[in-house]
């Protein structure tokens, strides 16, 4: 008999004050882990399981019923990497953050993509070196693009655009993503796409 097929599933609490599981989500969870099971815990606040491809939608059920978020492991954009909203919801953009989060995580990019989110200027979510970053500086924000953490090439993300309104935000990091995704090449990580397409000619066809 032919082992089952496994089926990669990234899951985590969602966007909220820290990073913080329930007795409920962590019973849950376990119900779909072998005793020997490796959990493998992401930077980007995420557990990576595998399922039988025949229980996917079943534990995704389950799961999202339990409280958890649960993604699509691969090249895709990852959930929102978050501070933890030490001032509160409103005032570290909570609705925002969550907005975005659900917009844009699980779309299909040419390579794993990390969007970060910080609430003020302090910047713990880390936002200027990932890929895509927002900071909430008063009410208004800023996107960020290009952010890279490792490697000789470390870098710091560039400024695209500031004093955005949510629904600029949203709107400009959905075309941004849609000119990479277009544009970018298989396995290119964002940081040497926005090198190689060139940072004016992206804001030229973003209209900015």
């Amino acid at each position: 008999m032919k082992n089952p097929k496994m089926v990669p599933l990234a899951v985590n609490g969602g966007i909220g004050f820290g990073a913080k599981l329930t007795p409920r989500q962590l019973i849950t969870l376990g119900s779909y882990l072998d005793e020997d099971a490796e959990v493998e815990l992401t930077t980007f606040q995420q557990l990576i399981i595998k399922v039988e491809e025949d229980k996917v939608q079943q534990a995704t059920e389950e799961l999202k019923y339990a409280g958890f978020s649960v993604y699509k492991a691969g090249n895709y954009v990852k959930s929102l990497r978050t501070c933890n909203f030490c001032k509160g919801a409103e005032v570290e953009g909570m609705p925002v953050a969550k907005e975005l989060n659900d917009r844009i995580a699980g779309q299909e990019v040419p390579f794993t993509l990390r969007p970060a989110y910080t609430g003020c200027p302090n910047a713990c979510g880390e936002p200027l070196i990932n890929d895509i970053g927002v900071i909430k500086r008063d009410e208004h924000f800023e996107l960020y693009i290009g952010g890279k953490a490792v490697g000789e090439d470390a870098q710091t993300g560039v400024l695209l655009k500031d004093g955005l309104e949510p629904e600029e935000l949203y709107e400009l990091v959905d075309n941004v993503l849609e000119v990479y995704r277009k544009n970018g090449r298989k396995r290119e990580r964002m940081a040497k796409f926005v090198s190689r397409y060139g940072f004016d000619k992206m804001k030229q066809e973003l209209n900015i």
